[in-house]
């Protein structure tokens, strides 16, 4: 079995500022146009979140992630606005995928500003909806607030996860680990008792083979005695 609370004291070994810096590049990195293809920013959050061990240090990675997963829609959101329409034909966006782009300019179309919150919790189409949100027009006081009521639902989500998986995980393991313990008892008992039966056996068995087989040494047979009929 795996020593999972081994793993998850060596992260909690790390300066706590290097966590929640890291954790933040990572979400920045994520939410970013681009870099969220190669990065595996919701990943890194889960593992991050292992690492949390009391609130005010889960209050602060949420403020801190959501913060940078933000500041990284208002970037694509400034390239919208500044090469407008132009974007959809760029490079990144043909890697990403076009139809991704036109998805979540659909989106934008039927649900303005709640397209931003809901995209955030899409793969892929969160980091486009921000550039294609630039490139549609929409006014930037309309955008900031759903950016950032999504960043921080998005952080909350995955920092919680990872979160409550390593609180399971460091239970679930100190529990296998007694069950483990007394598993281990359980079987020395019975070999023990196994031994202590068989050597029990043997010293009520065998006085008694041996009486019996005396027993019938010294027994005469009766037929003797018939055919061999004292003469007078």
């Amino acid at each position: 079995m795996p020593n999972i609370s081994e793993g998850l004291t060596i992260l909690a070994e790390l300066p706590w500022p290097l966590v929640m810096v890291l954790a933040g590049v990572l979400a920045l990195s994520e939410c970013t146009l681009g870099l969220g293809f190669l990065v595996p920013g919701e990943t890194a959050l889960l593992i991050a979140g292992a690492s949390v061990t009391e609130t005010d240090q889960f209050l602060g990675m949420v403020a801190i992630v959501a913060g940078c997963a933000c500041a990284g829609d208002c970037f694509g959101y400034w390239l919208g606005r500044r090469f407008g329409t132009r974007m959809r034909e760029t490079r990144i966006v043909t890697r990403l995928g076009r139809e991704h782009w036109d998805r979540a300019a659909t989106m934008l179309r039927r649900h303005g500003s709640g397209a931003v919150f809901t995209a955030r919790f899409l793969p892929v189409v969160r980091t486009l909806t921000p550039v294609a949100a630039g490139t549609s027009g929409m006014v930037f006081r309309r955008f900031l607030p759903a950016s950032l009521l999504g960043s921080s639902g998005w952080a909350l989500l995955h920092i919680g996860l990872g979160t409550a998986a390593g609180t399971s995980a460091t239970y679930l393991e100190d529990v296998l680990g007694r069950v483990s313990w007394i598993l281990f008892a359980a079987v020395a008992l019975v070999g023990v008792g196994a031994v202590l039966w068989r050597r029990y056996r043997r010293r009520t068995t065998g006085p008694k083979r041996e009486r019996d087989h005396d027993t019938e040494q010294s027994a005469v047979p009766s037929s003797d005695l018939t055919q061999n009929p004292p003469q007078r």
